[in-house]
């Protein structure tokens, strides 16, 4: 009797034991490696730097590489064949989540994936590019940050600088959407303003020089968008306004940095640092895509290039931030 009691008694420690093992795997989600894929479309500051953000937000939120995350980095280098085929291996890869970085590689995920979570960054309207249905509700599986800048503040800046301009240019890649939206509120915004414009575009760096050189000659300042194109060749064009001393805003604080005189811009690590926060909720499944709205970069700040400001032969403390 009382060896079959202990019997009895081992199997009931011993279900209970396992009951427990088996409840604590199940509530230590953070021990499963989750596997995310990137796909960029080129390599330049402002993306690199939303790239290193999104993986910071990741390990902020408890996903740290080499203990609970994989992530398949793939960099299309403005190649519209990669962008396809690098987008099918990430998802015959069977992700848990991809991520997007910049308008062209955002929308080539999608494509190839209505099912897999997708967030994208540095993409500036999310709707327009036809990747959610609106920014509150995207209603698919796709949502992520936005870095469309304050256009109108930054033309201001730009008419402060050149207050007597009687014509302003505008460059920018045609081919990519997201930088002709803004080109198009640029346009609206100096021809309120009284402006004159002249548009030129490149649709590789090889035609960045010879863009620049015609503004440089026929303007009176250069405005650029958030543009992947000129962003890439943001030295080229810097040499050139340099040496004609002609201003050049640009929608982002790192183009300034290496080839323009001003902007209010994005801090593009913090906004992949926002993005990966909310990747990390759709890991943790605590949110879906399609109920998840779309954000906006959380702050923006005046950056002024002192060195090109003094090239230029303009006083970097009278550049302000227009009200």
């Amino acid at each position: 009797m009382k060896a079959k009691k202990l019997i009895i008694g081992m199997s009931l420690a011993g279900a209970l034991l396992l009951g427990g093992c088996s409840n604590k795997s199940s509530n230590s989600s953070s021990t499963k490696v989750k596997h995310v894929g990137v796909l960029q479309v080129v390599q330049h500051p402002s993306l690199d730097k939303a790239y290193t953000g999104f993986k910071k937000g990741l390990k902020e939120s408890g996903y740290v590489e080499g203990k609970n995350l994989k992530i398949d980095y793939q960099n299309a280098q403005n190649n519209q064949d990669n962008l396809k085929s690098m987008s099918e291996k990430l998802v015959n890869d069977k992700s848990d989540l991809i991520l997007g970085i910049a308008t062209p590689a955002a929308q080539s995920v999608a494509t190839a994936t209505p099912k897999i979570p997708t967030v994208v960054t540095a993409v500036t309207d999310l709707k327009a590019a036809k990747l959610v249905k609106s920014d509150q509700k995207p209603g698919g599986n796709v949502t992520g940050t936005t870095d469309m800048v304050p256009i109108d503040k930054q033309i201001d800046l730009l008419l402060s600088i050149v207050p007597k301009a009687k014509t302003i240019g505008i460059m920018y890649n045609a081919g990519e959407s997201n930088s002709k939206i803004q080109a198009d509120l640029a346009v609206k915004a100096l021809k309120k303003a009284g402006v004159k414009v002249l548009i030129k575009t490149a649709n590789t760096t090889n035609d960045v020089q010879q863009v620049t050189e015609t503004l440089a000659n026929s303007t009176d300042g250069i405005y650029v968008p958030t543009d992947n194109t000129f962003s890439s060749a943001a030295a080229l064009s810097g040499k050139i306004v340099k040496e004609k001393k002609i201003p050049l805003v640009a929608g982002s604080t790192d183009h300034v940095k290496l080839g323009g005189l001003a902007t209010i811009g994005i801090d593009y690590e913090l906004l992949g640092e926002q993005t990966g926060k909310m990747a990390a909720k759709i890991l943790d499944g605590k949110a879906k895509p399609e109920t998840m709205p779309v954000q906006k970069a959380k702050s923006l700040k005046l950056y002024v290039n002192k060195d090109m400001a003094k090239a230029l032969g303009i006083d970097p403390n009278s550049i302000k931030a227009p009200k």
